[in-house]
């Protein structure tokens, strides 16, 4: 199982794909398109918002799960850029339990950050919220009812009734008709329906089998809507736990939980970030590491490595395994912070993640300082052809969280990577 350890964009596309190589199903599990991963192959670059990483490997049956939610438009979208580029998209299932966006979410996802003003969580405005509350609410629409007309124009008068008041601004807006949406949603349902599967008994066949599974999560621990920092979380559970109700497979069948993690910290939105950095070195980091969104192209926050954050997303995962990347975007910066602990204006001090919001949104973070390395460690092929403060670097994160490091990336390409243990020798 591969899960973000921070606040989402941690790189899990790059080391799914990599695994995707051995594996003989790819399943995504939680989240929607406001989800994007990067693959680099070459010289072409692949931004994938809905369909699992593993898509790029010939003959692997990827899964988007029933705990996806799907705008099949941008499903679509994403198929047909993936066919222009003559990858094959036939291993693609989608399960006829996964819930859908429907334009009504989207209004009304922008409607509410609008209203927030200030208070604004800074979602990617693409229904994801609002179509998890119609789910929860129990008036939501499934792949599924794209296949039976009758159905579909039922359930969506029915999701759309109490929304009224909330709806009245876009009353003239054509993207609401009922018959306009329901012809919208049958074509992609026509579309879809090849792919349209009980992708639940398809895991569990893979498992008997004996096959290698990859479950692939999008955003990250700190943006769990349980465990995160809520309310400035994603609208789905990001944790491992989760991909057992989202793929619809027993916690039994998990052999292994890899967390991916940045050698820094970024967060998109707002909120917390106690060792956030607003200065030269921060934008250094941007700059060097290209953080801006794949999904909405905004600039990330940057901070320094956050072990107290780490630690705690360690735990609500069960990590037994951490992959670090990005590492080779600290090159040249002399000196490197990581964060050990936190500390609040009355001179508290925490050594673990502050379960009280109002600790953790005046909290600032305490710092052990290690030298850095000025070489360019874009080549390394194995612990021993880093320099020695980067192993240092590399072994107080691991020591800290008593979590073994099982990879580690040294630049964008899907070969820049450094294995390292008995489970990550498999894959070299």
């Amino acid at each position: 199982m591969i899960v973000g350890a921070q606040w989402g964009d941690e790189g899990k596309g790059k080391v799914t794909d990599l695994l995707a190589e051995r594996a003989d199903s790819i399943v995504r599990f939680q989240g929607g398109n406001n989800a994007g991963h990067t693959i680099i192959r070459g010289n072409e670059t692949f931004k994938l918002h809905l369909v699992p990483s593993g898509i790029l490997h010939p003959g692997k049956t990827c899964i988007i799960g029933n705990g996806v939610v799907i705008d099949p438009g941008v499903l679509i979208s994403e198929l047909d850029e993936l066919r222009r580029r003559n990858v094959d998209t036939i291993g693609l299932k989608v399960s006829a339990n996964a819930h859908l966006i429907m334009p009504y979410h989207l209004l009304l996802d922008s409607e509410g950050e609008a209203k927030l003003g200030e208070l604004k969580i800074g979602t990617t405005k693409r229904g994801i919220g609002p179509c998890y509350a119609d789910k929860a609410a129990r008036l939501g629409i499934r792949v599924q009812d794209m296949l039976d007309e009758t159905i579909l124009r039922k359930k969506i008068m029915t999701a759309m009734e109490p929304k009224r008041q909330e709806l009245r601004p876009f009353a003239r807006d054509p993207m609401l008709d009922l018959h306009t949406m329901t012809e919208a949603y049958m074509t992609f349902g026509h579309r879809l329906e090849p792919h349209i599967a009980d992708t639940a008994a398809l895991v569990w066949n893979d498992l008997q089998a004996g096959k290698e599974v990859v479950f692939e999560g999008a955003q990250g621990a700190l943006l769990d809507i349980d465990h995160g920092t809520y309310p400035f979380v994603t609208s789905s559970n990001p944790v491992a736990g989760a991909a057992c109700v989202g793929a619809g497979v027993g916690p039994t069948a998990i052999d292994e939980v890899w967390g991916i993690a940045k050698a820094y910290t970024t967060r998109v939105g707002s909120g917390p970030f106690p060792s956030e950095l607003d200065d030269d070195i921060g934008d250094r980091i941007r700059d060097t590491g290209g953080e801006f969104g794949t999904t909405t192209g905004r600039p990330r926050r940057i901070g320094w490595l956050d072990l107290v954050a780490l630690r705690y997303a360690s735990r609500i995962n069960g990590l037994t395994g951490l992959c670090i990347t990005k590492l080779d975007v600290l090159s040249g910066i002399e000196t490197l912070r990581i964060a050990t602990g936190y500390r609040t204006d009355d001179g508290a001090e925490f050594k673990d993640f502050p379960y009280h919001q109002s600790v953790l949104h005046h909290a600032q973070a305490d710092y052990v300082d290690l030298p850095g390395w000025q070489e360019d460690i874009s080549g390394a092929r194995s612990l021993e052809d880093l320099p020695q403060n980067c192993r240092d670097y590399l072994n107080f994160i691991s020591d800290s969280l008593g979590v073994p490091i099982v990879l580690i990336g040294v630049g964008p390409e899907r070969s820049q990577v450094i294995l390292s243990g008995d489970r990550a020798a498999e894959l070299a």
